[in-house]
């Protein structure tokens, strides 16, 4: 694990993204969906409450929940919680408006709020990876063979598995760079890095795990709790 002495002059600022609409969980708001008797946010914030390096979280959500995750942070002690704010149409908007709230930061983590199996040590090694250049962001290599198809669903080309990564988060990066990225970035994007990659800059993908799954259906929480028993959590 890396040691947090290593930024204790370049604070570091996280920003959790949990201001998605859960279209596909029939109903239920994924953020607060119980998680082995736990809200799963819960599960999200415990990880950078508790990760060494981290000065402050901003929590970017919807209106109808910020009360309810106002009470949890009273409930749960998540002192580095400076903020909940509100997030924005799209997932870049969301990101852009927890960046405001940031309090003198030199790095930012970027967490989905929705994949509740983070850890410590995964924060921690995106904030190493990203002394290279700025920029680095957690990925696991592609295990299945994936097809690149036309719109009308004819098979266009196999790309090589070696070369594929999936992208997840923490995503880590300067905080000049990924404010200069959002203030130019242009079309929607589905991710953080993509808004990097469009100045021309270089983005270091790092080891992420294949635990830390994002939770966008019912079943995907079935899923989650065995992970959160294998690991003890």
């Amino acid at each position: 694990m890396v040691s947090a002495e290593r930024y204790d002059r370049a604070k570091v600022g996280a920003i959790i993204v949990a201001a998605g609409t859960s279209q596909r969980m029939g109903g239920v708001d994924k953020l607060l969906a119980p998680l082995a008797e736990r809200p799963l946010l819960a599960y999200t914030l415990d990880a950078f409450q508790r990760c060494p390096s981290i000065h402050q979280i901003v929590v970017v959500l919807r209106e109808q929940n910020r009360a309810e995750v106002r009470r949890l942070m009273t409930r749960e002690g998540w002192t580095k919680v400076s903020d909940l704010c509100l997030g924005g149409r799209r997932r870049q908007d969301s990101v852009m408006a927890g960046l405001g709230r940031l309090n003198l930061c030199e790095w930012v983590v970027i967490h989905d709020g929705a994949r509740p199996l983070v850890t410590v040590e995964l924060i921690e090694r995106g904030l190493e990876a990203a002394q290279e250049s700025g920029a680095a962001v957690a990925a696991v290599p592609v295990t299945d063979t994936i097809k690149v198809a036309t719109r009308e669903r004819f098979v266009r080309c196999t790309p090589d598995r070696r070369d594929l990564w999936a992208v997840q988060t923490p995503q880590v990066f300067r905080f000049e760079l990924i404010a200069q990225a959002y203030c130019q970035a242009r079309g929607e994007l589905s991710d953080d890095a993509a808004a990097v990659e469009q100045l021309g800059h270089r983005v270091k993908l790092y080891m992420g795990s294949y635990d830390n799954i994002k939770i966008t259906t019912p079943a995907d929480l079935v899923i989650a709790e065995v992970l959160l028993r294998k690991h003890g959590r």
